[in-house]
């Protein structure tokens, strides 16, 4: 492949482009009227607007992003993240009409993106499951005697479900009924398919994640885990690897899990295994994404494996030119989501102009942004600016590290998740790794960072009244040993 479409926009879609560059491949990028001089536009060496701000207008138009691959003589298409990187029947079209998808099989897509289809595809393998219900469940009779059956609380999930949408916790009996229906009318709603199945809710979860990578010979490797437990909306907000409370032992047995989860859906090209993680270091297999992670930087820096550029490889029909025990951890990563919203009105967006906006640099810094200063954060699509990254030989030190650096990330006009990063790194919860997906719920209230606000404000204004009456003071000694004539001059020079 010597021409690359990447069908994405903003920091993902340059982060993409600067590995094909690397690799000597020409880029195509795509871009609604909103993104019309957006970076990756520019930095792409040909671009094609593809419709209105809207993404089902622009970039989820599946036939208009095929139709200028190939009156470009694209070879290859990188779907990234999101939109229509899940896709099947994107990832099938693309192939049908003679381009690379840059991606798993379609086969593997519809099964991991169907949460029941992935535990009857894993359910073959002994990989630990939560316990629950194996297949779609709609009679609430039916569900309360699987509730009873495993205990309450319950969790109801959506099959085709995603970000927290068609979830709901059930406490007791009383509440099923009610719960059991709000989660089927919002799975129809968000996914249009309404099908949802039960599990055993586990109380106070750690979220930890596999990087997974498998070519079209037969490897199969792990990339080692991520910590992304803190969340807010069931989102992920802070990400690091390696986690901190993972054993050599228990990271081989996960990584084994998460192997083989790949190889129960045939799976090739980069991919992630999730798991839920109970106070008793106890895993249970959640889901795989079968596509690059928002927090895949993290893997990154720990193994100095570029994770795009394996993917175009494999995507080549390239075996893996490493083996799981050329493999290493070698130091600490944390990823912060910068996004615009404001932490202190329940992490609700805040669209706006980046009035100022100055990225942190130095050694063991990565910034992925998709923004310059003066740009807009348009309405229409994920409010994320930038992945703050840091690197450092280990936990402690990445954390003083990526202290350093949200200091000296300077954003103006928005409000943002900076300050509420800041409080993670520094609370004792964080800091000690006694942490789970209850981290927000358990420790982050708005004035927090308000007192915090406040705080600043003070000695910030403190210090420029001093500064002030500094600068007073010298600008009067200057008039007078101007105003003085020489003998005196000299006196008041000794004296001050």
């Amino acid at each position: 492949m010597q021409k690359i479409l990447v069908a994405n926009r903003g920091e993902i879609a340059l982060r993409i482009m600067r590995s094909l560059k690397e690799m000597g491949i020409q880029t195509v990028a795509i871009f609604s009227e909103a993104d019309r001089n957006a970076p990756h536009v520019r930095f792409a060496d040909e671009a094609v607007c593809v419709g209105p701000p809207p993404s089902n207008q622009s970039y989820l138009k599946v036939d208009k992003i095929i139709e200028v691959c190939l009156e470009l003589g694209v070879e290859g298409i990188h779907p990234g993240y999101g939109f229509l990187s899940e896709n099947a029947d994107f990832a099938r079209k693309v192939t049908a009409a003679g381009i690379t998808f840059i991606g798993p099989p379609t086969g593997a897509i519809e099964t991991m993106g169907s949460k029941l289809a992935a535990k009857e595809a894993v359910s073959h393998y002994d990989i630990p499951m939560v316990p629950g219900t194996e297949g779609a469940i709609e009679d609430e009779k039916e569900a309360m005697q699987v509730a009873l059956q495993i205990g309450f609380p319950i969790l109801i999930k959506a099959s085709a479900g995603g970000g927290g949408k068609g979830m709901r916790i059930v406490e007791n009996e009383e509440e099923l009924a009610e719960q059991m229906q709000r989660a089927i009318s919002e799975a129809k709603a968000a996914f249009g398919d309404g099908s949802v199945f039960i599990e055993k809710y586990v109380g106070s979860p750690r979220h930890i994640e596999i990087q997974v990578l498998a070519d079209t010979h037969g490897n199969v490797l792990h990339l080692f885990e991520r910590d992304c437990s803190v969340q807010r909306r069931h989102q992920k907000v802070v990400e690091e690897a390696p986690s901190a409370v993972l054993s050599p032992e228990l990271r081989a047995k996960m990584g084994k899990s998460a192997v083989d989860v790949a190889r129960a859906c045939a799976y090739v090209g980069a991919g992630t295994v999730e798991f839920l993680m109970d106070e008793n270091l106890n895993y249970y297999f959640l889901e795989m994404n079968t596509r690059l992670q928002v927090e895949h930087p993290v893997t990154e820096m720990i193994t100095g494996i570029d994770l795009v550029k394996e993917q175009v490889k494999i995507a080549r029909g390239e075996r893996l030119s490493f083996t799981q025990d050329d493999l290493q951890i070698k130091g600490h990563a944390i990823e912060l989501r910068v996004y615009a919203e404001d932490p202190t009105n329940n992490f609700l967006p805040d669209i706006g102009t980046l009035e100022k906006y100055q990225v942190p640099v130095g050694e063991g810094i990565r910034v992925d942004d998709g923004f310059e200063e003066g740009m807009t954060i348009p309405i229409y699509y994920d409010p994320m600016i930038a992945k703050l990254v840091v690197y450092a030989p280990n936990r402690k030190a990445a954390l003083k590290k990526m202290i350093e650096a949200i200091d000296n990330y300077q954003i103006e006009g928005i409000a943002n998740t900076l300050d509420f990063g800041k409080f993670v790194m520094q609370h004792p919860a964080f800091i000690s790794g006694d942490f789970d997906t209850h981290f927000v719920k358990n420790y982050f209230t708005p004035d927090v960072l308000q007192n915090h606000s406040e705080t600043e404000a003070k000695i910030a204004a403190f210090i420029a009244t001093q500064v002030f009456a500094e600068s007073k003071r010298q600008h009067t000694i200057d008039d007078f040993l101007h105003n003085s004539n020489g003998n005196s001059k000299w006196k008041v020079r000794r004296r001050v």
